[in-house]
C-alpha cells in the first residue's frame, strides 16, 4: 500500500514537472503494485492462516 501510495505521489509530480516519458513508466509500476494489491486481498479473503500446532515444552 505504501509503495502505491508513493507512486501515485510520483506520478502527481512528474505530471506538474511535465515529465511524460516519467509518467508512463510509474503508471506501469502502478499497475503492478494495484494487481499484487488485489492478489493480496484475495488470498487473504479465501485461504486460512495455517498459524501451525502449538508443540508442548519438555518437562
Amino acid at each position: 500500500m505504501e509503495i502505491r501510495d508513493n507512486l501515485l505521489d510520483r506520478i502527481a509530480e512528474a505530471e506538474r514537472e511535465g515529465w511524460l516519458g516519467e509518467i508512463e513508466g510509474l503508471q506501469v509500476s502502478l499497475a503492478g503494485a494495484q494487481s499484487k494489491i488485489s492478489q493480496v486481498d484475495r488470498a487473504s479473503r479465501t485461504e486460512p492462516a495455517m498459524l501451525g500446532m502449538p508443540a508442548r515444552k519438555p518437562v
